[in-house]
């Protein structure tokens, strides 16, 4: 992998410029096709294929006048509407409605009857539907478009659209919203944290536009995709999502490594290829775990799922290519101005050193030692004790996974809707016209196998089947029966007293279910049972069915990416048990906040008691991808330090040392942008931004090392492992007897000679004898301060780390 790495640096290096105009001219292309994306997008994609309310579908088309789909426009005439701005919305609905090939309206009188609700006086006028559930659906969207529901009241007159479909496609017109403010919050808090990374604008400017460039890039390829299959609405928030967050961390480890190898007095050359040959090839695999992760969801058989994944794959895709490819042209193209310190790290230092001279003159005296960094001395606090760091950490991942076990799922669109949103007000005024069911009807459909329903013994049959429903506490009405063209099929409807979407509801459902399959009609009679309420019940059913198929790919597929990439068996098992603990954690977060309500009152939302069907899945494949990102970028730094050191408790502590300030703000990139979608509108999205978000990166730097260091035999057995005078022969390394090679011009002067212990001696001693003789090995210090210059009359230091070693100078 590393000389395939070598092989495409190589080639972006020489042609840099080529490789700068392919992109900028795809993202050019990309921008207006990026922007109509969800031209052709669909509300709908919750139907399932083979099951109980699919077939019922197929075989309401047989009835004359049925529809499956129920719609129904609202005229709301708040105090002070005219009768004439009553008749300019009928008008304008009808004008509407006429435009559409899949929606019908009955003849209305110009000015349809009104009821007083409040102070209010609403109509409800029913219209007809045609077509699959989809197709419905995106009828009612493009509807709504036509008629502006968005706007408002129009002289004091509002119209809204309701029924399933509708929810659906208000739904729509809210993720698109929340979408466009969401990508517009992101890119500048991103922005802010990449400042404080680097301290330069040039260098933050590198992640934000491959973030840029892979998001508008997969915007384009959306609306592709969408000419030629089924995509759902929520795939646009899910790739921006997902897009800013990794396109900006896999450009964050890039970058950051080449700054250190410049930092550490690499030419740019070498720090480019260093940072390909190190964090490049970390990138590639752990997208490839990322991608693997989501590819897990095709196992579930929903069009919306599927699509949501699709969008994810894609963004993640273009991701890595830009990583390996643009970015490392741009860092090329960009010179100095790539890894110098901006005006802000300048101000910064400037700063510090202010404080420090103050504290000097107040008779505070700098030691002659200089203490190892934060990271370090952490690294060496979890590098004593490592089983019970790793105890510690998984049983504090345990202790927020314990609320998962009450995990419930549910889909309620008409609660996710925000409270004064215009699709949930015609919904509540239509309930208080018709009654909260009529809008959801459960249909049952008795298919009869001997002779036609009007028999006498099928239509008895009928009957006894109509007065169960009937007797059932939660029905509302019973319709009377209707045949179908062919006279073998009959159809009756059963609205429930309370919404469809409500537990009551359901319970009516899985009543009817057990009475048809109990009836002795069974046995001469196939009997379906569908409408909304089944539709969401199949749904959720096919999800949590598929669960375990997902997590057995998802994990079985990681490890061995994993046992490919470190050549371990026992740190790629830590590597997937850690990772599940933390999608159990933020499964746990998820009940906590959105189905037990604890932070209601901070994220002025009202929990729904449950969690909806399309966050499970969703998130067990990104939080677990996106885990593994971090998981991985460690290990093979640590894989990396052991490669060259052979000391296995130095190379966790030097890999998580060097590796830790990336990751953390790699991770407070991610939270910073699941935050941002996770304020948004519509609960699924909220939920899956706020559980990628609470996958808290404790164990990254708590259990991930620990744990590398209970498997330091895993990785002494690994080809990781050095052989016999292991480093010898890199590069920048003298052998034994060698002098050491002159210092570079800023640096103290002078050449040391190696003993008998030379070349052990200089590979463990790498961190503090680089280029310096200004270091007194006697003592056995763990740190020190060398010469590297003066300013303003003052000498400046810089400090070096020596971690364990033993003194052969």
């Amino acid at each position: 992998m590393q000389r395939a790495m070598d092989t495409l640096s190589a080639f972006v290096e020489r042609r840099r410029a080529v490789v700068i105009a392919v992109w900028l001219a795809a993202i050019v292309a990309a921008v207006p096709l990026s922007l109509r994306q969800t031209d052709h997008l669909t509300s709908g994609g919750f139907v399932v294929p083979g099951s109980g309310s699919e077939r019922a579908d197929a075989a309401l088309r047989s009835f004359p006048g049925a529809q499956g789909q129920k719609l129904a426009a609202v005229v709301e005439a708040r105090p002070g509407a005219s009768d004439s701005a009553v008749r300019a919305a009928v008008r304008r609905l009808r004008h509407a409605a006429a435009r559409q090939s899949r929606i019908g309206l009955p003849r209305t009188p110009a000015l349809p009857p009104l009821r007083r609700v409040g102070d209010r006086r609403v109509a409800l006028i029913p219209m007809r539907l045609s077509g699959s559930q989809d197709q419905a659906a995106d009828g009612v969207s493009t509807l709504r478009r036509h008629l502006h529901v968005q706007d408002g009241a129009r002289h004091g007159v509002a119209l809204h659209l309701v029924g399933q479909e509708a929810l659906w496609a208000g739904m729509q017109d809210l993720s698109k919203r929340d979408l466009a403010s969401a990508e517009k919050a992101g890119f500048p808090i991103v922005l802010i944290i990449l400042l404080a990374v680097f301290g330069s604008l040039a260098a933050a400017a590198l992640p934000l536009a491959l973030g840029f460039g892979s998001v508008t890039l997969t915007g384009a390829a959306i609306w592709g995709l969408s000419q030629a299959t089924e995509m759902s609405v929520f795939v646009t928030n899910v790739a921006s999502m997902i897009g800013i967050g990794v396109a900006v961390d896999y450009s964050l480890f890039v970058l950051a490594r080449y700054r250190e190898e410049i930092q550490s007095g690499a030419t740019r050359e070498e720090a480019r290829r260093t940072a390909m040959r190190t964090s490049g090839v970390a990138v590639a695999f752990s997208g490839l775990t990322v991608l693997i992760s989501l590819a897990g969801l095709f196992l579930v058989d929903s069009t919306t799922i599927r699509s949501m994944a699709t969008g994810a794959i894609v963004v993640v895709a273009i991701s890595i290519v830009g990583a390996v490819t643009m970015l490392p042209a741009l860092m090329s193209a960009f010179g100095k101005r790539a890894y110098a310190r901006g005006r802000l790290a300048v101000t910064a230092s400037l700063l510090v050193r202010s404080w420090k001279t103050k504290r000097r003159r107040r008779g505070v005296s700098e030691p002659d030692v200089v203490h190892p960094g934060f990271w370090q001395r952490w690294a060496d606090r979890v590098m004593r004790r490592p089983v019970l760091v790793a105890t510690a950490t998984a049983g504090v991942l345990l202790t927020l996974a314990v609320p998962a076990l009450s995990l419930k799922f549910g889909d309620g669109a008409l609660r996710q809707f925000p409270k004064h949103n215009e699709t949930r007000v015609g919904a509540e005024l239509a309930a208080r016209v018709t009654g909260p069911g009529s809008a959801g009807p459960a249909a049952v459909i008795v298919g009869f196998k001997h002779g036609r329903a009007t028999d006498t013994a099928n239509a008895r049959a009928l009957e006894r089947l109509r007065g169960r429903a009937r007797r059932d506490p939660e029905a509302a009405s019973v319709s009377p029966p209707r045949t179908s063209r062919d006279g073998r099929s009959a159809l009756f409807e059963v609205t429930p007293r309370h919404d469809p979407e409500s537990p009551a509801a359901r319970g009516l459902l899985h009543r009817l279910r057990a009475d048809a399959q109990r009836a002795p009609l069974a046995a001469t009679a196939d009997l379906r049972v569908g409408g909304p309420t089944a539709h969401v019940e199949d749904w959720k059913h096919l999800v949590s069915s598929s669960m375990w198929k997902i997590a057995v790919f998802v994990l079985a597929f990681s490890y061995l990416v994993l046992l490919i990439l470190l050549r371990s068996v026992l740190l790629p098992l830590k590597a997937v048990v850690m990772n599940m603990l933390s999608v159990a954690a933020a499964y746990g977060v998820l009940v906590a906040v959105f189905q037990w309500g604890w932070l209601d009152f901070v994220l002025s939302y009202h929990h729904l008691g449950y969690i909806n069907t399309l966050t499970p899945p969703f998130l067990l494949a990104i939080v677990f991808g996106l885990s593994m990102d971090y998981e991985v970028f460690l290990l093979t730094r640590i894989r990396e330090r052991y490669a060259a050191t052979g000391d296995t408790r130095r190379a966790v502590g030097e890999g998580l040392a060097r590796s830790a300030r990336t990751i953390t703000s790699a991770a407070l990139i991610m939270v910073a942008v699941f935050a941002v979608f996770a304020g948004t509108g519509v609960p699924s999205i909220k939920e899956i931004g706020l559980g990628d978000g609470a996958d808290g990166q404790v164990e990254l730097v708590a259990a991930a090392p620990a744990g590398a260091r209970a498997a330091a035999r895993a990785v002494r057995g690994s080809s990781a492992a050095p052989g016999p005078g292991a480093g010898a022969g890199l590069t920048g390394y003298p052998a034994a007897g060698r002098a050491l090679p002159r210092p570079r011009r800023g640096w103290g002067a002078g050449a040391a000679r190696l003993g008998d212990k030379g070349v052990a001696c200089y590979l463990r001693l790498s961190p503090v004898t680089v280029r310096s003789t200004d270091v007194d090995l006697s003592a056995g210090e763990r740190a020190f301060r060398i010469p590297i210059g003066t300013w303003n009359g003052r000498s400046l230091f810089r400090p070096l780390h020596c971690p364990g070693f033993v003194t052969a100078l």
